[in-house]
């Protein structure tokens, strides 16, 4: 059998240039894979960052808010309070609301 070597190098080439082509080509879909895996992980850690900065201002704004209400179940402040806030008074006081001017 004599084989012709201008027609097993160019089936040879063909076959090598599939191969090629079939790697390339899933090489390609693996580094594509990888960058989008990649910037998902990303967007995930910055929004974990954003939650937990928000969860711990909600955490300190609840401390603030159990004081609060500590402070409102006192008679005596809630009374204090609506004094100044709400221009309330007591039988018999006189209410002078003094106004600032920007000079």
């Amino acid at each position: 059998m004599v084989y012709d070597m201008k027609k097993v190098n160019k089936g040879a080439k063909r076959r090598l240039f599939l191969l090629f082509s079939i790697f390339l080509l899933l090489f390609s879909n693996m580094i594509y894979t990888t960058i989008t895996y990649w910037k998902e992980i990303l967007k995930n850690k910055k929004e974990t960052k954003e939650l937990e900065d928000k969860y711990n201002k909600l955490l300190s704004n609840k401390e603030i808010l159990e004081k609060d209400v500590v402070k409102l179940q006192d008679p005596e402040y809630v009374a204090k309070y609506a004094r100044e806030k709400y221009l309330y008074s007591k039988d018999g006081e006189l209410i002078i609301k003094i106004i600032e001017e920007d000079q």
